[in-house]
């Protein structure tokens, strides 16, 4: 489906005069709006490929309709969300879900709704139909070096088909761990999958980066090869300087730091980008900012007023892989999607917000009242209407949901699919 500007402008048009009202209040509360906007409409997050149908769970899975049956419908699809948002400029693909038949032809028709391609997955944490050997007991860490070496071949595969498409990073998240004590020799394991990593970073282009994503449990529930941001780090490290850690935010055990995890990457130099979602419980794939937007908002905080020694400043644009990462088991997957991005934007402009100086100098005089009230001052300011005023210049929705709902998206795409259509991937 294909929304044109002059139905955009229409539906903005009957907004206006209630958003002129907000941001006028807004800009006249806010030092520095202009330069924010600027911030805002220069920031892009990638949508992957695997989160425009209906998500599900080992009990059941919903689909809901007019889901992409194919890549081609799946480009579309985060065409439209770009096209009601101008943020989702970019599609992170899954393979082998998304082998593209002819690359130049999905490159062309990527650019025609204005995407580049994200950081390429590759996919050991399943075994495919016309696989040999199995990965039940593990990919790049198995015990078996024919199976190492089928994982690793993969990898490499994927990093081929991210060329043809323009892509320049690689994620590699590892299902690899154990269930019970004794199965595993940790070190061996360890040594083993550094080994296999070896040889992708080996075949990464010059240009390119390998990130390493790690998660604390599942489908291994007593040892997690790369279960923690340590052991990520220490891969990266190992590997050279174009690896990097990724973080999920869905990847750590109840209550953990993670903007100190995000501030410690980046003090060396080993932060590579994100995967976005939410959780109550663990790797819940939640809508973003659904159950803890100040911990999103903090993490920003960190990200906004920090380097890192290999990147430029997050001001400039840092080369940070920025992604969402979810699962849709209840909602219409692109309503998710709009609102995934709404709360990464609604977060940023809030961490641009905080008088870093200010916070410093209450940090130096251990004056702790006054640093929460300047970190919640910011928080506190609701900036929507700032983020609106960022789409609408940049030629956007001032309400991207409203439109998709007005416009009926979710019935219009299910004439042209149809309802019982099932998105390829999870």
């Amino acid at each position: 489906m294909i929304i044109s500007q002059n139905i955009i402008d229409d539906h903005n048009a009957k907004q206006m005069a209630k958003h002129k009202t907000l941001f006028d209040f807004a800009k006249n509360e806010t030092e520095g709006v202009e330069k924010i906007i600027q911030r805002l409409i220069d920031f892009q997050v990638a949508i992957p490929s695997w989160a425009l149908g209906t998500g599900g769970t080992r009990f059941g899975r919903f689909p809901g309709g007019g889901e992409p049956r194919s890549l081609e419908e799946k480009i579309e699809d985060v065409g439209l969300l770009h096209k009601l948002n101008k943020t989702s400029g970019a599609i992170s693909l899954h393979i082998p879900w998304d082998i593209p038949t002819s690359p130049k032809e999905i490159q062309t028709l990527a650019a025609q709704h204005g995407l580049a391609f994200d950081a390429v997955n590759s996919n050991t944490f399943q075994d495919q139909p016309d696989q040999a050997l199995t990965y039940k007991f593990g990919s790049l860490q198995n015990v078996n070096k024919a199976i190492r070496k089928q994982a690793i071949d993969h990898n490499i595969e994927v990093i081929k088909h991210g060329i043809d498409l323009g892509s320049k990073s690689l994620t590699v998240w590892l299902s690899d761990g154990s269930c019970f004590p004794g199965q595993l020799n940790f070190r061996k394991a360890f040594e083993n999958t550094l080994e296999s990593l070896q040889e992708i970073y080996a075949a990464l282009p010059s240009d390119w980066k390998l990130f390493v994503e790690y998660k604390a449990f599942e489908p291994n529930f007593y040892s997690m090869t790369v279960g923690d941001w340590g052991q990520s780090h220490l891969y990266a490290s190992k590997l050279g300087e174009k690896a990097f850690t990724l973080v999920d935010l869905g990847h750590h055990l109840p209550n953990a730091n993670i903007e100190q995890i995000v501030s410690l990457l980046m003090m060396e130099g080993k932060l590579g980008g994100f995967h976005f979602n939410d959780s109550k419980y663990g790797d819940d794939d939640l809508t973003v900012g659904s159950i803890n937007p100040y911990q999103l908002f903090l993490i920003f905080n960190e990200l906004t007023h920090g380097t890192q020694p290999n990147n430029a400043p997050f001001e400039l644009g840092s080369g940070f892989g920025w992604m969402i990462d979810a699962s849709h088991n209840i909602k219409d997957p692109l309503e998710d999607l709009l609102q995934s991005v709404e709360a990464i934007m609604v977060a940023y402009a809030q961490s641009l917000l905080v008088d870093s100086k200010a916070l410093e100098d209450a940090r130096e005089s251990n004056d702790v009242v006054k640093a929460q009230e300047i970190i919640q001052a910011a928080y506190r300011t609701d900036v929507r209407p700032i983020v609106a005023e960022a789409r609408l210049r940049a030629g956007a929705a001032l309400s991207p949901i409203g439109i998709f709902r007005d416009l009926k998206v979710r019935n219009v795409l299910i004439g042209e699919r149809g309802l019982k259509t099932v998105a390829t991937g999870l």
